[in-house]
């Protein structure tokens, strides 16, 4: 029981961070936050800082309570946008960013970046399979808000298709029988 109260009375997330990763403190770290908009600034700070390692680490726990919590994101979808937008910045960082907006709606002032920069990754052959999946997901969410961009979206995922890995065209033909409703 006093563990539980120290837990709730402050947490090094950082410390924490550094100490490793596991499921054991991802869970601690995502208990503590809850929906507590201070301690989820706290988090963010921690995974903008970095270093590297620390970013990748924190973005786990950080997926988490996105996806629990959607609303927590909200206030930091710029420093999302310049993170994904960064050109030396770390796969492992834009895939877990990514894969965070997959999963929400995205507030409308944002959606025209996200698409362009979703759109960027699809047609970088380049970028990692989870990435390509993700934007492509995401891409895909944002068309439903805007179905005049489907065509481009499927267009897109038609041109990449015969050249795509197996992790893409399982997402490209779950998304493609939802566009080919259009």
């Amino acid at each position: 029981m006093e563990q539980g109260k120290k837990v709730s009375e402050g947490m090094d997330i950082l410390a924490l961070l550094q100490s490793g990763q596991s499921k054991e403190n991802t869970t601690r770290i995502v208990d503590y936050i809850g929906r507590d908009e201070g301690r989820m600034a706290k988090l963010f700070r921690i995974f903008m800082a970095g270093p590297y390692r620390i970013t990748q680490r924190a973005s786990w726990p950080l997926g988490i309570v996105v996806e629990k919590y959607p609303d927590l994101l909200i206030p930091y979808y710029n420093e999302i946008i310049m993170m994904l937008q960064k050109p030396n910045e770390h796969d492992a960082v834009r895939r877990n960013i990514l894969r965070m907006l997959q999963y929400q709606t995205i507030p409308e002032e944002f959606d025209g970046q996200l698409l362009d920069l979703s759109f960027r990754c699809l047609e970088d052959k380049q970028q990692p399979i989870a990435i390509r999946v993700f934007a492509m997901q995401l891409a895909y969410n944002i068309s439903e808000k805007y179905p005049e961009i489907k065509p481009e979206l499927k267009l897109i995922i038609e041109e990449m298709m015969p050249f795509a890995s197996a992790g893409v065209k399982s997402r490209a033909k779950k998304i493609m029988a939802k566009l080919d409703k259009i």
